[in-house]
């Protein structure tokens, strides 16, 4: 697991250089997401600011899967057309992460732009969706180091 905590060597402190097209670099960006995201949730602070994180650190997981099967990356936010690329490129994961694709494919708009309706918070419904962006996360980190 990535550690929040800065180190007081030099060297620990300067950028990490990251690569687009690696599937590692996207989940290495997701994980340390998923560390702030697990802060929020136990603390239950920035409900919709979290809601909104979770749907990109899925976003990020979901192209470091395709990335890793062949896909040509492409700059986009939609979730569905993300889970439609790993339905055409036969990835099992595509029936599993359905669910959170439906449940999170909004939430990356709303979060961020005035014009739509706020749901309450629903602390018990983002913490299940973040156990199961967790589990998905190490499932594709298994994938990545494997391969």
């Amino acid at each position: 697991m990535i550690s929040s905590k800065l180190s007081s060597r030099k060297e620990y402190c300067l950028p990490r250089k990251t690569e687009a097209n690696n599937p590692a670099d996207w989940l290495w960006i997701a994980e340390s997401e998923l560390e702030w995201l697990r802060l929020a949730a136990k603390q239950q602070v920035a409900y919709h600011a979290a809601h909104g994180k979770l749907a990109e650190v899925l976003e990020k997981i979901l192209k470091a899967e395709l990335i890793r099967l062949g896909w040509p990356l492409e700059k986009t936010h939609d979730l569905q057309r993300l889970r439609d690329a790993l339905v055409s490129r036969g990835s099992d994961l595509a029936v599993g992460v359905k669910p959170l694709c439906d449940g999170l494919a909004e939430v990356y708009f709303v979060a961020r732009y005035p014009g739509f309706d706020f749901d309450d918070p629903d602390w018990p419904d983002l913490r299940a969706k973040l156990q199961a962006v967790t589990r998905l996360l190490e499932t594709v980190k298994g994938r990545v180091s494997a391969g």
